[in-house]
């Protein structure tokens, strides 16, 4: 039997090292899926509920193995609903190769049926490289470069391939004039500044008394070297949200989050230091940085694109972080005056005291806080960890304890409501013996979380460690865009767009063949995830949890007092509640703080 496209395209992804492949079937991908039939002992399908969620697990795929993601779509509909999860993707710089459908060659400019101008659909999300096939011969360097580009650029890339081309006859390009002959090999270059711009750079650190640093996903390779570069600059360590997995949360010099979701030891450490040295971070909010001119500054970044953007750098190093960092290690001299150092671990131990004492503030019925901090303590080691867009952010970014080998992460930089569950998927997938728990809002889950609930329950058989724990915080409320109405723009909450219907999360779990439990009772929370994480078949755990506890950022704003109190004056509804909460957790950042 003659190899058609669709075989040497699902074996030449192979050859990449590509083992699995997310998406959702179409009549205008069937040559690939026959291929992918036919390939099942080599490359495995995942099937999932809706094009979205496969692209959300591509992106995922790629964060929890640093491999290229593969998502595939149909024609049309399919390929349109491939793009949230692409861009989640593209704009946090993982490598995603999406493979989409298309009309027979001959029908293409006729208005067919589901056919839709797929090259300028794809053009900006995957702009390094998208391209259409035309012919057999192309699929050596179609796929080659798709590959490439997007392990290269951090990217997406995208190839369209028409029905019928699908299924041709594969034959390799000829030996003649216009043929591209192509290959498969690709390592990533060792990138390391020049000796003059290391030195640049370990001068103005050594001149700093009191030196900040900032991580992000760019350093989650360069653990050990990030904390080593620590030491020796007494330095504090506050963490981008996507780098919350850089340096382990026991160490008592990290300082945690930053930004909006971020600690005041973060926000004290910007607003504090004379030096910044950023590795692996495209961190968007200055107004968490330190102000212009009040602080020398460093970056390392191996895309010089995104050096010196966010704060106006004095020397700017291009190179991965770990290798960047030991080669500017050996010029550093450790600090011996470690005032900085003693006063940043002082606000982290004074920090974790009033989180936990908020934590333990009553709510109606159930604190958010006080969920998160009851799983910290419990965090199976080597755990990863998927957070939604939302409130449910706030308390992943402030509450959980990373410790080293635990993996996290969510939507970044597109804070896309939706991928927790697909993420957790797709870290079962790709590590089937550690424990995936996504951590998600009732709003995401509505979105499309109990969809992904169903192809948990289609293929937790297949996973040498059976647990998957989702998370829901049922609070009937799309709460951050509930707090952002008050403080941002100083309006009630409105009722109309914010209210959700409830849904019996836990309930609907069991209907599939998974456990879950539903919990109204802060006392139950412990017993709860215990039960969760014992469990020999993935679980959900629903807590019934209070909207009214504000997501506090680390400083409060004139502007943003002003609106909370405007939105108070115009009669929100749950004022009174939110004004109460608001004064407890308030209140622990003076009073002596409760046990629990």
């Amino acid at each position: 039997m003659a190899q058609t496209v669709g075989d040497f395209l699902v074996a030449r992804l192979h050859a990449w090292g590509v083992r699995r492949i997310y998406g959702y079937p179409g009549d205008g991908i069937n040559g690939i899926l026959g291929a992918l039939g036919r390939a099942r002992e080599t490359m495995q399908f995942v099937q999932t509920r809706h094009e979205e969620m496969a692209a959300f697990m591509a992106c995922a795929h790629a964060k929890f193995t640093g491999e290229v993601g593969v998502c595939l779509a149909t024609s049309g509909p399919g390929a349109i609903h491939l793009l949230n999860g692409l861009y989640d993707a593209q704009l946090d710089h993982q490598p995603v190769v999406a493979i989409v459908g298309h009309s027979v060659r001959m029908a293409i400019g006729g208005s067919f049926q589901q056919e839709v101008d797929l090259l300028s659909l794809f053009k900006d999300v995957a702009h390094e490289y998208v391209y259409m096939a035309a012919a057999a011969e192309q699929f050596p360097h179609l796929v080659d470069r798709a590959v490439r580009i997007a392990r290269a650029e951090r990217t997406v890339t995208c190839i369209i391939v028409p029905n019928d081309v699908q299924e041709l006859d594969y034959s390799p390009p000829p030996r003649k004039h216009g043929a591209i002959r192509s290959g498969t090999d690709y390592s990533h270059p060792r990138v390391i500044p020049a000796d003059q711009d290391l030195q640049r750079a370990a001068d103005l650190l050594n001149a700093g008394q009191r030196v900040a640093m900032l991580v992000g996903a760019g350093a989650l390779g360069a653990t050990d070297e990030v904390i080593e570069a620590a030491d020796v600059l007494g330095a504090g360590v506050a963490k981008a949200l996507l780098g919350k997995a850089v340096v382990p949360d026991d160490y008592p010099f990290v300082t945690g989050a930053i930004g909006l979701l971020g600690t005041k030891p973060s926000y004290e450490l910007m607003m504090g230091c004379d030096t910044l040295l950023m590795v692996g971070s495209n961190f968007p909010y200055s107004e968490f940085l330190p102000e212009p001119g009040k602080a020398k500054g460093v970056q390392i970044d191996i895309d010089p694109r995104l050096l010196s953007i966010r704060y106006p750098m004095d020397v700017s190093l291009v190179g991965d972080s770990a290798e960047t960092l030991r080669a500017l290690l050996p010029r550093l001299r450790r600090k011996t005056d470690r005032s900085w150092r003693d006063r940043i671990e002082k606000n982290v131990a004074e920090w974790w005291h009033v989180l936990e004492a908020r934590a333990m503030n009553d709510a109606n019925p159930v604190n958010p806080q006080r969920v998160f901090w009851e799983l910290s303590s419990r965090l199976p080691d080597e755990c990863i960890l998927s957070a939604d867009s939302g409130s449910t952010a706030n308390w992943y970014a402030r509450d959980l304890k990373f410790r080293r080998g635990m993996l996290g992460s969510l939507s970044g930089n597109l804070a896309t409501m939706g991928p927790a569950v697909p993420y957790a998927i797709a870290a079962k997938f790709c590590h089937p013996d550690r424990v995936a728990i996504a951590l998600a809002g009732d709003g995401a889950m509505q979105m499309n979380g109990i969809n992904g609930l169903i192809t948990i329950a289609k293929y937790w058989h297949e996973w040498a460690d059976p647990r998957l724990i989702v998370l829901v915080l049922n609070n009937r409320d799309l709460n951050m865009v509930t707090w952002e109405q008050r403080v941002l723009v100083g309006d009630p909450k409105f009722d109309a767009s914010q209210d959700l219907p409830d849904f019996p999360y836990a309930d609907y779990a069991r209907s599939l063949g998974l456990d879950g439990v539903r919990v109204d009772r802060p006392q139950n929370l412990g017993a709860a995830w215990d039960r969760a994480l014992a469990a020999t078949r993935p679980f959900v755990l629903e807590a019934i949890t209070d909207p009214d506890v504000p997501p506090m950022p680390p400083h409060i704003t004139l502007e943003q007092a002003r609106n909370y109190a405007s939105s108070v004056l115009k009669g929100d509804a749950n004022a009174l509640g939110f004004l109460k909460q608001t004064l407890k957790d308030v209140a622990e950042s003076y009073l002596p703080h409760r046990k629990s």
